[in-house]
């Protein structure tokens, strides 16, 4: 597949391509190489970027949702310092992602696979996270102010540190959950 000049494949080198607005729906790069690629507003439906490196890319407003019986798979991708601001990331699977300092403020991520992710430093500001799991993953240090995370599961994640002023947290499940020195939903700083 050829998209503005460049060769899409799995293990491909898109180092620095400019791919706004493509259409990459359904394309199979695992493994490619996406470092600082312009991918804003880009359709990734049921795309496969399985261990892709897409460190500091810019995918704000990037269609990333998967279908019921297929996922758009992220799993042991790199979106380290990635923008993802206002993504759509409906069931994504994200598991052992490394999403260290991204940026997902705005993001929508029901029914997603985030099971052991690292989002240490992430900015999940004002996203929409209701339902989701957050088994074992790491979010220490991250802003989830304003964040919806009505009935979510934060069973054994880290969040020392975290920013959760002002959310809602109604049916949290925070079961062994780390919160030492977390600004919780009422301001209070957790021991």
């Amino acid at each position: 597949m050829r998209v503005n000049g460049y060769t899409i494949q799995p293990r491909a080198d898109l180092d620095g391509a400019k791919l706004v607005g493509a259409n990459l729906e359904g394309a199979s790069l695992c493994e490619a190489k996406l470092r600082f690629a312009h991918l804003e507003g880009a359709n990734l439906k049921d795309a496969n970027l399985r261990s892709a490196n897409l460190y500091g890319s810019y995918l704000a407003g990037a269609d990333l949702r998967g279908a019921w019986a297929k996922w758009t798979v992220l799993a042991c991708a790199d979106l380290h310092s990635a923008n993802l601001e206002g993504a759509n990331l409906i069931t994504a699977s994200l598991w052992e992602a490394d999403l260290r300092f991204a940026n997902l403020s705005g993001v929508t991520l029901e029914d997603s696979d985030l099971s052991d992710a690292n989002m240490e430093g992430a900015n999940l500001s004002g996203a929409r996270l209701v339902g989701q799991w957050f088994q074992n993953v790491n979010l220490s240090g991250a802003n989830l102010q304003g964040a919806n995370l009505y009935c979510v599961n934060f069973q054994w994640a880290n969040l020392t540190g975290a920013n959760l002023l002002g959310v809602d947290m109604a049916g949290a499940n925070l079961q062994g959950a780390i919160l030492a020195g977390a600004t919780m939903p009422d301001g209070s700083k957790h021991d």
